[in-house]
């Protein structure tokens, strides 16, 4: 059983993950849950990890996976991770009668090149080769592909160096989206979008690295993210 706030918790983790690919911050949470101090949030994510509903990767800013959901939130594991083995659930162990196979689809994308969590680095303008990706990651509208990071600018994001993101082509971004901006058409980048009159702000997720305020003609967006791949 869990509490109301590790159940509210464990909703707010899943729905930021779904919505953006990646977990939010602890401060997020903190103000999510209306709590006084992260203490309070270090507490109900090491129950929920205990509980086995959530994982905690050593050494890895923000890194949060999502094993599995209660009934009541679904009851199902998070797309593209796989639950762990705990008693009952080994492959030996009875299963239910009415027990059935999930399958998993998954679709290939194009991996147009790196793009820079730092320093903008030239333009993606080819793909060199193809990635596969949950289905369910690209079920919204509109053509997807695939970015492999490079930098440290987003590691508060939970967007770490080498990852793999999946973008969704858009031109249009709201305030606080992580997209992949052109600027002045000659570099690219991966940072939240945040529109301030007639300027456009792209923010890191690293305090070492300042936001970039520039002209809104001098900034297009190439798209959204909407998941991200990493290999262990």
């Amino acid at each position: 059983m869990l509490t109301r706030k590790q159940l509210d918790l464990l909703e707010y983790i899943n729905k930021r993950v779904q919505r953006d690919g990646v977990p939010p911050s602890f401060d997020e949470m903190k103000e999510a849950l209306d709590l006084r101090s992260k203490s309070g949030i270090h507490r109900l994510i090491t129950a929920l990890e205990e509980r086995g509903f959530i994982r905690r990767l050593a050494h890895r800013a923000r890194a949060l996976e999502i094993v599995k959901l209660p009934e009541s939130l679904g009851g199902a594991a998070a797309h593209g991770f796989q639950p762990r083995v705990i008693d009952g659930d080994r492959p030996d162990a009875p299963q239910p009668a009415n027990a059935q196979p999930v399958e998993v689809h998954a679709l290939e994308l194009p991996l147009m090149g790196r793009i820079a969590a730092g320093v903008p680095i030239e333009a993606i303008a080819h793909a060199s080769r193809n990635v596969a990706v949950p289905g369910a990651m690209v079920s919204g509208q509109g053509n997807h592909y695939a970015l492999e990071v490079k930098g440290d600018s987003m590691i508060d994001a939970g967007i770490n160096d080498g990852d793999v993101v999946v973008i969704r082509e858009t031109s249009t971004a709201d305030n606080g989206d992580i997209v992949v901006a052109l600027v002045e058409d000659q570099e690219a980048t991966l940072k939240r979008f945040f529109r301030r009159g007639n300027a456009i702000a792209l923010e890191a997720a690293n305090p070492a690295y300042e936001t970039r305020v520039l002209p809104d003609d001098k900034v297009k967006v190439q798209g959204r993210l909407v998941g991200l791949i990493r290999t262990y």
